[in-house]
């Protein structure tokens, strides 16, 4: 199959919904099931249009739904097959040690940053302006990277974060989208939001201790890994995605 845009919506549907849920979808086309009802059966707004424009491009070029879902089951393969190589390594904030080689959380957390295309999301416990983060963060909102950003606020962490709110450390960084944990969708009164990552375009992925503060991306004796190509990157952006669509995380006010 040659048709370029019908190829470009598939890939746009997938890197949306991730290959499980685009497999839902392959299945919905090869029982010739119409639009709406995978706008139904699918329900998640955010691919909402992508959706639209698959199915748009299957009309325009006269495509049988049988034909698009084999495609699409070839895609996902192919993606899957594409993310078998996977590279861990350790990250470190603080002192370093002589002959042990390490990666710098400041410098991997801009790299990460940098390196994104199309989605980065990221959620921190506290945070403070950091600029070499918030020039990374600027450029990607730039050149079109959708960039969500869940915090945790004053209120959700009763009375434990001094200072200002974790999400004035982004005031200077317009254009970023800005999520919370609702305290009213915690089943605990003493549950946090406490997630430290960063995962861009799902296939990077810097999960660790440290906040989005200098002081833990340089100074502090911090922890992580960062994980490229392989599954936990696709899960942990999806898994963000969901919390968002159920309401668990909501667009923090103002």
């Amino acid at each position: 199959m040659s048709r370029a845009e019908f190829e470009a919506a598939a890939e746009g549907v997938v890197s949306v919904l991730g290959s499980a849920r685009s497999k839902d979808l392959t299945g919905l086309l090869a029982r010739g099931r119409g639009l709406e009802h995978a706008l139904v059966a699918i329900q998640d707004p955010r691919a909402s249009d992508a959706i639209r424009a698959l199915y748009a491009s299957l009309r325009h070029h006269h495509i049988p739904a049988a034909e698009a879902a084999a495609y699409l089951r070839g895609f996902i393969a192919g993606r899957a097959r594409q993310q078998v190589d996977i590279d861990v390594s350790t990250v470190w904030s603080g002192p370093a040690t002589p002959g042990v080689p390490v990666r710098p959380t400041a410098r991997v957390l801009t790299e990460v940053v940098d390196g994104a295309e199309r989605e980065l999301l990221a959620m921190t416990y506290a945070a403070r302006p950091y600029e070499p983060l918030s020039v990374a963060l600027r450029a990607a909102v730039a050149r079109g990277v959708e960039v969500h950003l869940v915090v945790e606020t004053k209120a959700g962490a009763a009375g434990l974060l001094s200072g200002p709110e974790p999400a004035d450390a982004f005031a200077a960084v317009p254009g970023v989208r800005l999520w919370h944990w609702a305290p009213e969708r915690r089943e605990n009164h003493r549950a946090r939001q406490h997630a430290k990552l960063a995962v861009a375009d799902r296939r990077v992925l810097l999960l660790g201790s440290a906040n989005l503060t200098e002081s833990a991306v340089r100074r502090n004796l911090e922890a992580g890994v960062l994980v490229t190509g392989g599954a936990a990157p696709q899960r942990a952006a999806e898994h963000i995605r969901e919390l968002q669509r159920r309401g668990v995380l909501r667009p923090l006010p103002g």
